[in-house]
């Protein structure tokens, strides 16, 4: 009775399976065709292939094409190997998450009240970054001496604030504790074991096969990401890698190869009010309400997207080297794969109205604020006008896959807006007017 159940179920399952793989395709095509996305994509669920796929050029002088195997630098999502580096010397004995930044670098301003536990769930204090430093050709002993001369910005352990420089100095504490380059400790404890044999960390100097060319927007078109100093830029930076190989370590982050369940479920809690666990952010606002471990990662045009729905087996990640929003594309994706619908991309091109109708739109809408400022419009703040592409839709000035749409009621007042992001709509009711 089981068997001939599953073998009634199994063709309704496959055919709704590739129905989202159509959607899922459909969806990026439009993110390609209308918004020049460039890079690659992975979907998976239950371990099935639901879209992979590459897009745009890994190389604009030569056009060269992005396949599935190209190598993308991850930003940010470089944090949580490094913090799965940290937790394998702590479960091996030979660093503790209560040791104290003193311990390794005793000259660095209130290493006394810094933790490791602090560093990795950004609570330290740490200012953001040093943007300007990992662009420089200084020595890292140079860089270390500057980086240390950044002022706090709250008291260690008072708060919570992303900081960069909290995962560089722990990249700087795994080459202390291990005795190995940064890299090669990576490479031996994770890389290598997990067998993500397209994965590494960026060098000044080595040529890297397949490795897409990083370009970002200008007011012109396209241009050159600037040179990053590699030996400066790690730890919270620094990783490059394959859509294959990301989703090997999704995979393996479900099983004790690389980290114990104890340490796993250290990684996985969240430590503060921004849900901050350990090189991932636990369960974000933007889950779809269904249950996330994430991160996204962006420097100049590389932007990076890593998404883990654990409940639903379900993993999204988007690589792109010209600056196109990974995490809004990741976005759109996770719901498509969730069953939401999803409105596809499109152009978008700004059309004249009676800018008198702004005074009906001015207002709050939850954690949305509606603003009119000298004739035009504007969202949450002064920087980010609205251009209208009809009387009640707008699309936001500095990212056209961001809309509004105004919605009046049944008596001819605008009561909610809608928001859309990557094509998943939310309403928010309007809170207070203006």
């Amino acid at each position: 009775m089981k068997l001939l159940m599953l073998l009634m179920f199994c063709p309704i399952f496959l055919v709704a399976q590739e129905k989202t793989s159509a959607k899922l395709a459909t969806y990026m095509q439009a993110q390609a065709d209308v918004n020049n996305f460039s890079g690659t994509v992975l979907v998976t669920k239950n371990g099935a292939i639901l879209l992979k796929k590459a897009y745009g050029l890994a190389d604009y002088e030569w056009r060269i094409k992005n396949t599935i195997d190209t190598k993308f630098q991850l930003a940010s999502v470089t944090k949580q190997f490094t913090a799965a580096a940290i937790l394998q010397l702590v479960d091996s004995g030979r660093l503790s998450l209560n040791d104290k930044l003193s311990k390794f670098f005793p000259d660095y301003p209130k290493a006394d009240s810094i933790s490791i536990h602090m560093l990795l769930s950004h609570t330290s204090g740490l200012a953001m970054g040093f943007k300007e430093i990992a662009l420089s050709s200084i020595s890292s002993d140079s860089a270390y001496a500057a980086i240390k001369k950044i002022p706090f910005e709250f008291s260690p352990g008072t708060k919570s604030a992303y900081s960069n420089i909290g995962y560089y100095l722990l990249a700087k504490i795994i080459e202390k504790v291990s005795g190995e380059h940064y890299a090669s400790f990576l490479k031996k404890n994770i890389f290598d074991k997990a067998g993500m044999s397209n994965t590494g960390v960026s060098n000044n100097d080595s040529i890297v096969t397949k490795k897409a060319k990083v370009y970002y927007p200008n007011a012109e078109g396209f241009i050159h990401n600037p040179h990053i100093n590699w030996e400066i830029n790690l730890g919270h930076d620094g990783i490059y890698s394959t859509v294959e190989d990301l989703a090997i370590w999704d995979k393996a982050l479900y099983g004790t190869t690389i980290l114990s369940a104890a340490m796993k479920e250290k990684m996985f809690t969240p430590y503060s009010a921004e849900n901050w666990g350990y090189g991932f952010i636990i369960n974000p606002f933007y889950n779809h309400g269904h249950y996330l471990i994430a991160h996204d990662g962006g420097f100049f045009g590389t932007m990076t997207s890593f998404n883990r729905f654990t409940d639903d087996k379900l993993f999204v990640t988007v690589l792109s080297n010209n600056g196109s929003p990974a995490h809004i594309i990741g976005y759109g994706l996770s719901a498509i794969a969730l069953g939401k619908e999803v409105e596809l991309p499109y152009k978008h091109y700004p059309t004249k109205i009676d800018t008198t109708l702004y005074d009906n739109y001015a207002g709050e809408y939850g954690k949305i604020h509606i603003l009119k400022i000298a004739g035009k419009l504007y969202y949450n703040d002064a920087d980010t006008e609205l251009i209208p592409e009809s009387k009640t839709k707008f699309f936001r000035a500095d990212d056209n896959d961001r809309t509004i749409e105004f919605v009046r009621d049944k008596t001819g007042i605008y009561n909610s807006l809608i928001l859309t992001k990557g094509g998943v709509k939310e309403v928010f009711p309007r809170t207070n007017k203006n």
